[in-house]
């Protein structure tokens, strides 16, 4: 079955929007699991500007029914490119969702430090750079923005094409701030490039202060009906680095448009790769350390 492709399903009650199916994973899901990255859309505010994602309204009560199916119980919040450095949607949600959620802002160099104290206590823990989408940053701000974090603690998280890490990873590895790296680094966009993307990722997460992010695997290998070459290379790396690893849902799913994926497929694909102590790893105690939450 193709995670991304399934039909709807209803089961028990249990759907929930913009997710395909109803079905609960079939695995214990751990207390404390971690959905590292979602997005919320509230379309009474503007978006950046003309060329950017669009979704109709993803509210954090919507995202709530998914925590509810899948069994989670913490999320990161990570600001879309469409809203720029307009970050009143993410806030508000970071507000609804309370404790058990933390956020990942999109700032640039001009952002002051009355702005970053005010994203730090809505639970702000990060900032992206999305290279992929438009938006409001590029690749020449990482170095500014790294400085004006690395006070607070936070981190860089970056979605890049697989080509253009490659060109990045010498100055993500010199960054002083740690670095998450969006869905999977695209290892599976180019199959020509996957064997020199594989090593750069046992490079970069060698150091320590680099993590990759299990998201997206349809964007990640948006050819493949099982991600079998994904979840091998995944697999590899778990074995060295199983605490350089984080996952997250992508919900809900705006690259995707109205075909959206199954939530749960997604989560059980860990099922497949990892060992109930890998995935404990990966769900609870990793995101544990790299968001900041509490036992």
């Amino acid at each position: 079955m193709n995670p991304a492709s399934s039909a709807p399903e209803q089961h028990d009650g249990l759907n929930a929007p913009f997710s395909t199916g109803a079905a609960r994973p079939a695995f214990a899901v751990p207390q404390g699991a971690c959905d590292c990255h979602m997005h919320l859309f509230d379309n009474a505010w503007p978006y950046v500007g003309p060329g950017v994602l669009t979704h109709p309204d993803a509210t954090p009560q919507d995202y709530r029914a998914l925590q509810r199916r899948l069994g989670l119980s913490r999320n990161v919040v990570v600001q879309p490119s469409s809203y720029g450095l307009d970050h009143r949607v993410l806030v508000a949600g970071l507000k609804a969702l309370g404790g058990s959620a933390r956020g990942v802002a999109v700032i640039d160099p001009t952002t002051t430090p009355a702005q970053l104290r005010e994203l730090e206590e809505a639970g702000v823990v990060g900032v992206r750079f999305n290279l992929v989408q438009a938006g409001a940053t590029h690749e020449r701000m990482l170095e500014a923005v790294a400085a004006l974090i690395r006070p607070l603690g936070w981190h860089v998280q970056i979605h890049a094409q697989a080509r253009t890490l490659v060109d990045l990873a010498d100055r993500l590895a010199r960054l002083p701030v740690p670095v998450v790296i969006d869905h999977y680094a695209h290892l599976d966009t180019d199959p020509e490039l996957r064997p020199a993307i594989e090593a750069l990722l046992i490079r970069l997460l060698s150091t320590g202060r680099i993590w990759l992010k299990l998201s997206a695997p349809y964007i990640a290998s948006p050819h493949s009906a099982d991600f079998e070459e994904l979840g091998a290379c995944v697999q590899r790396l778990a074995a060295r680095f199983v605490d350089r690893l984080v996952w997250g849902t992508d919900w809900p799913h705006v690259t995707e448009g109205a075909r959206k994926p199954d939530d749960g497929a997604l989560l059980e694909l860990l099922s497949q790769w990892f060992s109930a102590e890998e995935r404990h790893r990966i769900l609870v105690e990793n995101p544990r350390a790299l968001y900041g939450f509490g036992m």
